[in-house]
């Protein structure tokens, strides 16, 4: 059965975007965290090669079926490592530099649904970026062909889709099971985005800012949909405001803002926070990986905290958290020949405790332990990895064991670090490159790189263990002579 609003085993994101002219290089930003089917939903990372794409789509998760253009470009994805029930490829950046991020869970409110409910065998998540990604050359072309798709075939879900490309950044939101709109973001603002309709007002008369379904304000007027005597308000004719989102959606919004606008005073179950925000300062790659990973640090909220309450460190839904399968920055840059500008970073397992790498978007392969994650643990794919570092690493946080803490945030730091160095060098030694061998190029570059970050994470793993065999509850200290 297909539910009103279907999701896959609760899935639920928080999205980041960030505009040119509100980043620290004049980078465009679209990221995610995919937190999908409970603690555990193993990830892949791999390239697409035209020759591997299909013809045909044929959706093993609910029937949906396309025909697809016979000229892909070739991208990256980050599919389930179980595809029975579909591929998943949720994030990815082809080889014109438009990036997809597909998708978030959202939500249309009832009467909507009652008027125009989903279709079970519609295009869904599943499926939005292979049938997407490899056939669009900007982000406005996204759009385009995913608001086409939807309006053929309708959808089985309601969701957030982030497009980008060196320019411009898109936020596309579906409503019931044919309409949609999407929302150009500001290039001075950024976008917290958590399981809730957001796009505003949208202006009909501003075709180079909004697009929507042909019928999207007809269809409001016939069957009275807006409440509001002047404008028309998106999100609050289309989605919902339900008691749970103010413990659920809002508090994430509100903390991404607060990190970014620290100034600003608000509420974190206010449903009136802005959808944009010019942040105080300019955003990098850090910033956002800190927003994907956080958990109300320094506040009364945070789970792992020693102020407020028991009650207040379980009042709101973190953004990291146990359900964190990956992170996905994915980056365009303004100052580098398009074949060298897009870096998908990727981070597995809970976020709390990993770094993301840089990979060059533009390469042939990924390396094995990112391509091959097994359905059981194992040390030898970074998935699994990482998540096994999260099990040890939990219960330390949770206990505030200074020690492991520190090894942790060591550990990140010198992530992060390696990452940066790894892009600074290959932004000076580019150019020494021919345009035809930076793939193979990049991919070599890529896999020292996960190389260096998977050895560390080993490491890191080393010293958990070590910290946590000295805590077992079976434990004796021979006292006296020997």
């Amino acid at each position: 059965m297909i539910f009103l609003n279907n999701t896959r085993n609760n899935s639920s994101c928080t999205a980041v975007l960030v505009g040119k002219n509100a980043t620290v290089d004049g980078s465009t930003m679209i990221a995610r965290n995919e937190d999908a089917g409970g603690g555990i939903n193993p990830k892949r990372f791999v390239v697409v090669t035209p020759d591997q794409q299909p013809t045909e789509y044929i959706s093993t998760f609910n029937g949906f079926k396309l025909t697809l253009p016979a000229d892909p470009l070739r991208y990256t994805e980050t599919p389930c490592a179980d595809v029975s029930d579909g591929v998943w490829g949720e994030s990815g950046i082809n080889t014109d530099n438009v990036a997809m991020s597909s998708t978030e869970t959202e939500f249309t409110n009832t009467t909507v649904l009652g008027i125009d409910p989903l279709v079970d065998d519609g295009i869904g998540e599943e499926a939005m970026l292979t049938v997407v990604l490899p056939y669009i050359h900007s982000a406005r072309e996204g759009v385009k062909r995913l608001g086409a798709l939807i309006t053929k075939y309708g959808t089985c879900e309601s969701n957030g889709i982030a497009f980008s490309d060196q320019d411009e950044v898109w936020y596309f939101e579906t409503v019931g099971g044919h309409h949609w709109a999407a929302e150009r973001i500001p290039d001075n603002t950024y976008v917290i985005a958590p399981n809730q309709t957001g796009i505003q007002e949208i202006d009909f008369d501003d075709p180079d800012h909004f697009m929507y379904s042909d019928d999207l304000k007809s269809f409001a007027e016939t069957y009275h949909l807006n409440k509001s005597p002047k404008g028309f308000n998106f999100r609050a004719i289309f989605g919902e405001d339900l008691q749970s989102d103010h413990y659920y959606n809002t508090p994430r919004v509100w903390y991404g803002q607060r990190v970014l606008n620290p100034k600003i005073k608000q509420d974190p179950e206010s449903r009136c926070m802005p959808f944009e925000r010019v942040p105080a300062h300019l955003v990098s790659v850090e910033d956002v990986a800190f927003i994907l990973s956080s958990h109300y640090q320094e506040t009364d909220f945070d789970p792992y905290g020693k102020t407020g309450t028991p009650e207040t460190r379980q009042r709101y839904r973190p953004i990291g958290m146990n359900r964190n399968q990956e992170m996905h920055i994915l980056q365009i840059r303004p100052d580098f020949p398009a074949d060298h500008a897009a870096i998908h970073w990727l981070a597995e397992g809970v976020n709390i405790f990993n770094t993301p790498v840089p990979f060059f978007a533009n390469c042939l392969d990924t390396p094995a332990n990112f391509k091959n994650t097994p359905l059981r643990t194992t040390t030898e794919s970074f998935y699994w990895l990482n998540k096994l570092v999260a099990m040890l690493a939990d219960p330390f946080f949770a206990e505030h064991d200074w020690d492991a803490m520190t090894a942790v945030s060591e550990s990140r730091k010198f992530g992060f670090a390696k990452g940066r160095q790894a892009v600074t060098l290959a932004d000076k030694a580019f150019a020494d490159q021919k345009a035809a061998d930076l793939p193979r190029w990049h991919t070599e570059i890529n896999a020292k790189i996960a190389a260096t970050i998977t050895d560390n994470l080993k490491d890191l793993l080393h010293q958990l263990v070590l910290l946590r065999a000295e805590k077992m509850v079976p434990t004796f200290e021979k006292g006296g002579e020997m």
